[in-house]
């Protein structure tokens, strides 16, 4: 015995209807399709989450380290306010003070004839060197302290 259509059912019936036992395409599709759409949008969250560590990065600012971690910290307690912190200080530039204080330190150790890097070693009590006398100073003078270079402190050293 053949099974016959039900009179009421089309003849030409669509695609993404499975015959019995077979493979439902559609869903194989769909569920492909979403695997995609969530990878997709996963991708593109963490590149928006990245984002200030990313303008931080190329423009070499120097509070990259800062921006990094308010973006971990925005990731992991969900809280956008890290993030849109981060995101103001890699837009920020931030003046250097260390350099130009290492070059006013560099220049007076030049001065003093000494070695870049040389000046913060020891002070004149760890190497020695007895305190000058203090004169009375009278009104309206100024006491200039001694300069220790590696030049005279060898002279003293040798006439001690």
């Amino acid at each position: 015995m053949t099974p016959s259509l039900n009179p009421a059912a089309p003849h030409n019936l669509p695609i993404f209807i499975a015959a019995p036992g077979g493979t439902d395409v559609l869903m194989v599709i769909m569920a492909i399709f979403l695997i995609l759409a969530v990878l997709a949008v996963g991708l593109l969250f963490l590149r928006l989450h990245t984002l200030p560590e990313r303008i931080a990065h190329r423009s070499h600012k120097l509070q990259f380290e800062i921006v990094a971690v308010l973006g971990l910290l925005a990731l992991f307690t969900h809280i956008h306010a890290f993030w849109v912190a981060g995101l103001l200080l890699a837009l920020i530039d931030l003046p250097d003070f260390g350099n130009p204080l290492r070059r006013i330190a560099g220049s007076l150790e030049k001065i003093a004839g000494l070695k870049p890097g040389e000046g913060a070693t020891e002070t004149p009590e760890e190497l020695g060197i007895p305190a000058a006398p203090a004169d009375e100073a009278g009104e309206g003078t100024v006491e200039v302290p001694r300069t220790v270079t590696p030049s005279r402190l060898a002279k003293e050293k040798v006439h001690a």
